[in-house]
């Protein structure tokens, strides 16, 4: 296939992208949607140097792959954020299905490879499918290898299962123990956020597979509370006393009619003691309550308390989830 790799033009390639991308995501993406979280990033990147020489700051790479008409048939995205591990960069790569194989993903990957060796990174993250063998065996012929497993769950809410059943039952034990459920929207002002971010902050190192250090508050609520479909009434709270001690989110898409189960943390004293299960099953009743289809989430495949809560007592049914292929280069072997 003749085709031509080029940066993209904003925003005027900002529908075909999303055209591009919806042939891959589990979830379907909007023009409007990415233009808005173009608006949260610099237009200008700052990429800096660690004590041990790597690299650091935040920048992207965005391009786009063109047929001989003219026409953009594939996607691809290099960046790291401030909080990205150091050395590190992440690749997103889609060619629309009936194209590829004809050589639009090497030479995005191309593209970016070169910049990736241009400004020093010494480790590539890109996620693949784990129902998609040629995407597997694509990133596999240029060096990437599995390093995670995220499992993708989707509960439908229009069924009478195990969640409907136990989501009848209430909370009265967990409100016995003197625990009590709130919602974000109860909690108004900076100081609530900033309660809650620091939840966030105590409870993410814990989750398998993470390795990104947490934003500071400014980032963190740009891309938690301010996500297209976050809102305080869907940010489910577990409180003891005055302290926070469990955060369920919830990210409505309107294009689904769904939610995205986006969070869930517990603080390490109170696990074990059923908060997790609790805060699911709240948000369950608020998912039920608001005539939504279903639920989908994402689990690490080391996060076996979780899995077991989602699928052997909510009963989420398994649907394709995702590979972290990794690949660890120096500058002059990218």
């Amino acid at each position: 296939m003749t085709c031509n790799i080029r940066n993209v033009r904003l925003p005027d390639d900002y529908r075909a992208i999303a055209r591009v991308l919806n042939s891959y995501l589990s979830e379907p993406t909007t023009s409007e949607r990415l233009e808005g979280e173009d608006a949260k990033i610099p237009a200008q990147g700052k990429l800096s140097r660690d004590e041990a020489g790597r690299l650091t700051g935040f920048d992207r790479l965005k391009l786009v792959a063109e047929d001989v008409k003219g026409n953009v048939v594939g996607y691809g995205i290099a960046w790291r954020a401030p909080w990205t591990p150091a050395g590190e960069l992440h690749h997103t790569l889609v060619v629309e299905p009936q194209v590829r194989k004809q050589g639009a993903g090497g030479l995005l990957y191309e593209r970016m490879a070169e910049w990736a060796m241009q400004i020093g990174a010494s480790h590539l993250n890109y996620a693949v499918k784990d129902n998609d063998p040629d995407a597997l065996r694509f990133a596999e012929a240029r060096g990437f290898r599995k390093a995670r497993h995220t499992f993708e769950s989707v509960l439908d809410l229009r069924r009478k299962g195990k969640a409907y059943a136990a989501a009848q039952a209430g909370n009265g034990p967990f409100e016995r123990s003197g625990i009590r459920l709130d919602t974000l929207s109860e909690w108004p002002g900076e100081e609530s956020e900033r309660k809650l971010y620091a939840l966030y902050c105590r409870t993410t190192p814990d989750i398998p597979g993470y390795r990104e250090s947490n934003p500071e508050f400014r980032e963190w609520r740009k891309w938690t509370l301010e996500l297209p479909g976050a809102a305080p009434e869907h940010v489910l709270l577990a409180i003891a006393g005055e302290q926070w001690i469990g955060v369920a989110n919830l990210v409505y898409h309107e294009e689904t009619n769904s939610f995205y189960h986006e969070y869930t943390g517990v603080d390490k004293a109170f696990r074990g003691q059923g908060v997790a299960t609790t805060l699911k099953l709240e948000a369950i009743r608020l998912a039920r309550k608001a005539g939504a289809r279903y639920l989908r989430t994402n689990n690490d495949a080391m996060n076996e308390p979780m899995l077991r809560i989602n699928r052997d007592k909510l009963g989420y049914v398994p649907v394709p989830g995702l590979y972290r292929m990794e690949k660890t280069v120096s500058p002059l072997e990218t």
